[in-house]
């Protein structure tokens, strides 16, 4: 399963190796053109080469650590690479490295803190990786500063239609954006598998920049908080309803036409879909938006239940839909679209 592949594989933030070879392995042959730029996305084209510009974005990096320091005793200090709550990283069992380590963040001992302490979550830079050595220079024999981590969690398929994995932000967008370029196109779809997003949008800034597309489309694995206590209005999306629309985040506001057209096709052909309901966050529209004279775009995501953690949630007839949406929309602007 491709799904399970791209969660499995090892790509932290300017680290996306991994994943880039999964992408390049499973669309070789399939696309009329495809590349790799300076900063690691990989740039996809199938269609013609001339016509009105369509760019899909879905990031292949995901959120983790890096290492930035090793200790006398032999433990491992980190530092972060995109948003990761400091509450769900304590005692969590992490891979180090291209050779995947195991390891556990640990703190210092619970029954050594002060009342105090106990009150707040333990920052980041108060944890270390310890990987069973005992001395700085056995350590250092095992791995060295800037090794990417991340968390050790298996890609399974669970409940009724479900799968949970690590790096479902964004892996689960990076198959969307596959089934969507091996399907054929009369117009120019590029496809860009951006690096870095999860530290400021940087590979689809400068991929917008070459392409400099018409349109945009972000594929993201975006926020749910559907969860036990939440009321419905804050539920933000919800997995088994359908892709998210979004109607406006940090980075960027969508195109009112381009949004119109897509809720118009979900409703004409029966695809299940929902509105984002947050304003928080951004991700690859931002950059596409804002590139040269500028680009009409829109965002459509997979809901997935705790995003940015060891093991997030989706629902596999969302990813299904969201293929099928995103599909509709290109279909309905080969003759052009006017924003």
């Amino acid at each position: 399963m491709l799904l399970k592949r791209l969660c499995e594989a090892m790509g932290i933030s300017g680290q996306e190796s991994e994943v880039r070879a999964i992408i390049r392995e499973e669309l070789g042959g399939k696309v009329d053109e495809m590349r790799c730029d300076t900063l690691g996305n990989v740039i996809v084209r199938k269609g013609p080469a001339h016509g009105p510009r369509v760019m899909l974005a879905a990031h292949m990096d995901e959120v983790g650590f890096m290492i930035s320091g090793i200790t006398k005793e032999g433990c491992l200090r980190f530092v972060k690479a995109g948003g990761t709550d400091d509450r769900v990283i304590l005692s969590k069992v992490v891979l180090v490295g291209q050779g995947r380590i195991p390891g556990v963040i640990g703190p210092r001992p619970h029954h050594l803190e002060t009342d105090k302490e106990r009150e707040t979550p333990i920052k980041s830079d108060k944890l270390y990786i310890d990987i069973g050595c005992k001395s700085r220079e056995e350590a250092e024999s095992k791995v060295k500063l800037g090794d990417p981590v991340i968390f050790d969690t298996s890609f399974a398929e669970f409940g009724e239609g479900y799968v949970k994995g690590r790096a479902l932000d964004d892996r689960i967008g990076c198959a969307v954006l596959v089934e969507i370029l091996k399907q054929d196109w009369s117009i120019p779809v590029w496809g860009v598998f951006t690096a870095q997003e999860e530290v400021g949008c940087r590979g689809a800034t400068i991929a917008a920049y070459s392409i400099q597309p018409e349109m945009g489309i972000a594929l993201e694995g975006t926020v749910s908080a559907d969860v036990a206590g939440v009321e419905d209005e804050g539920l933000v999306t919800q997995p088994g309803n359908g892709p998210a629309i979004g109607i406006m985040d940090a980075g960027s506001i969508p195109n009112r036409h381009m949004l119109t057209q897509v809720v118009g096709l979900a409703k004409q052909h029966g695809v299940p879909f929902q509105f984002r309901g947050t304003t928080s966050g951004g991700n690859d529209a931002g950059p596409m938006q804002r590139s040269h004279s500028g680009a009409a775009t829109v965002t459509m995501s997979v809901p997935c239940k705790n995003i940015h953690s060891p093991v997030a949630i989706a629902s596999l007839s969302d990813f299904d839909n969201c293929v099928r949406l995103v599909g509709l929309f290109l279909k309905s602007v080969e003759g052009g679209f006017r924003a």
